[in-house]
C-alpha cells in the first residue's frame, strides 16, 4: 500500500478490520465533539514560516526522564492493540525501538508485559489504571520493576468508562453483540486468518492472573467496570511513588491545579490528555488545554501531551504549546492494523520526515528550541 498520511493509514485500517475493533479505535465519547476538536483545534494552528536561517542540519533528539530519544515522540498506551495485527504490540514495541522511540505498554494489551519486553531492544514505558485491588496494581508495579521499564505512566482520567455510544453500534456491546461481531469477522477473511486464528491466544496477558479461565471480551468488559475505583484522591497515590523509583507521569490532565496537584504528589512527568475524546465529551481540547498547564508547572516536571496529533507538524505544534513531546494514540493503532510493524516504521518514518522538514521552514534547527514563536498568531 501506498501511505502518505495517517489518513491514508486510518482508510486502509477501516477496509481491513471488522467495524467494532475498527470503531474503537477510531470512536470517541458522546457525540465525539473532543475527538474532532482535538484535531481540529490543533490543525488549525498557523505556523510562521521563516527564511534565511541556516537549517542544514535539523535534529530532532530529545532527552525525557534521563532518556536519549530520536525524536520527541512516543507510542502511547492503547488497550487491546494486540487485536490490531497478531501480537501486535510486540510489533509496534520493535518498530518503535528500532527508530530510537519508547514504546508504552498499556495494562490492557493483549500481549503480556513480559513478552513485549523481551521482544523490544530497547526498554519499554508501562502504563496502569486506577483500580480497586491495590495488590494487584502492586504487583503490576513490580513486574515492570522486574522487566526494567523506563517510566511508568499512571492514567487518572477514568474514574469510570466514558460514554462511547460507537460501541453499541458497532457490536462490541449491546444486545446481540458476540453475534455481531462474528458476523463481522466473517467478512473480514484477512484479519480473521492473520490475526483471529494466528494471532491466538487472544488473552489479555497482564490481567489474565485475575481474569482466570473467563478470559473473552464480555468478561474483560465486566472486570474493568467491576474494578475502575471512583472513590481514589490524590492522597490514595502517594503509595504509587513509594512503590516505584523510576520516572512516574501521570496520564490525564486538563487543569492546572491538577497540574499542581501532580507536582505535589512528586511526579516526574505528566501527560495532557483527554484519552482522546473517550471520556468526558465537552471536555476542551489537548490543544487549549495544554498552554495554560505548561505554564504552570512546566517549571517543575516534564509536560506532555497527546490526542488529536495526525502528522509530524502536529508534533511541532504541541511543542510550541508546551509540550517536551508527545504520546500518539489511534495514528499508530490504524498503521499498525494497516500494515503491521511496518506500518508502524513508516508512520514513525513520515512523521519524522514532516517534523524536520517543518522545522526548516519554520527556521528552526533543533526540536529542542522549538517554543510559541514557532506559531502565526495573526
Amino acid at each position: 500500500m501506498i501511505a502518505t498520511s495517517t489518513e491514508d493509514f486510518r482508510r486502509a485500517a477501516r477496509k481491513r478490520l471488522p467495524r467494532f475493533l475498527f470503531d474503537y479505535i477510531d470512536g470517541g465519547a458522546g457525540d465525539e465533539r473532543t475527538l474532532r476538536g482535538n484535531v481540529g483545534d490543533l490543525a488549525g494552528l498557523a505556523l510562521r514560516q521563516r527564511v534565511l536561517k541556516d537549517v542544514s542540519g535539523v535534529d530532532l533528539t530529545t532527552a525525557l526522564f534521563g532518556q536519549t530519544l530520536a525524536a520527541p515522540i512516543i507510542l502511547g498506551p492503547v488497550g487491546l492493540s494486540g487485536m490490531y495485527a497478531r501480537r501486535g504490540e510486540v510489533q509496534a514495541a520493535r518498530a518503535a525501538a528500532e527508530r530510537g522511540l519508547p514504546f508504552c505498554l498499556s495494562t490492557v494489551s493483549v500481549c503480556a508485559l513480559d513478552e513485549v519486553a523481551a521482544a523490544s531492544p530497547a526498554p519499554i514505558w508501562f502504563q496502569l489504571y486506577v483500580i480497586r485491588d491495590r495488590g494487584f496494581m502492586r504487583d503490576l508495579i513490580a513486574r515492570a520493576k522486574a522487566e526494567g521499564a523506563g517510566a511508568l505512566v499512571f492514567t487518572v482520567d477514568m474514574p469510570v468508562p466514558g460514554a462511547r455510544r460507537r460501541d453499541a453500534h458497532s457490536g462490541l456491546s449491546g444486545p446481540l453483540a458476540a453475534f455481531r461481531r462474528y458476523a463481522q469477522i466473517c467478512g473480514k477473511p484477512d484479519w480473521a486468518w492473520d490475526v483471529g486464528v494466528r494471532g491466538r491466544p487472544h488473552l489479555l496477558g497482564n490481567v489474565a492472573p485475575v481474569l482466570g479461565e473467563a478470559s473473552g471480551l464480555e468478561d474483560f468488559m465486566g472486570w474493568l467496570g467491576a474494578n475502575f475505583d471512583p472513590s481514589i484522591q490524590w492522597r490514595d497515590l502517594e503509595w504509587i511513588r513509594e512503590a516505584w523509583d523510576g520516572p512516574l507521569i501521570i496520564k490525564g490532565v486538563l487543569d492546572p491545579d491538577d497540574a499542581r496537584d501532580a507536582v505535589r504528589l512528586g511526579a516526574d512527568g505528566l501527560v495532557v490528555s483527554n484519552h482522546g475524546g473517550r471520556q468526558l465529551d465537552g471536555a476542551l481540547s489537548t490543544a487549549r488545554a495544554l498552554p495554560s498547564i505548561a505554564q504552570a508547572v512546566g517549571g517543575d516536571l516534564t509536560v506532555l501531551a497527546d490526542s488529536g496529533i495526525r502528522s509530524g507538524m502536529d508534533v511541532v505544534r504541541m511543542l510550541a504549546l508546551g509540550a517536551k513531546g508527545v504520546l500518539l494514540g489511534r495514528a499508530w493503532v490504524y498503521a499498525l492494523a494497516a500494515a503491521g510493524g511496518p506500518g508502524v516504521g513508516r508512520l514513525l518514518d513520515m512523521m519524522t520526515a514532516e517534523m524536520r522538514t517543518t522545522l526548516a521552514l519554520a527556521g528552526v534547527r533543533a526540536a529542542r528550541e522549538v517554543d510559541g514563536r514557532v506559531l502565526d498568531s495573526r
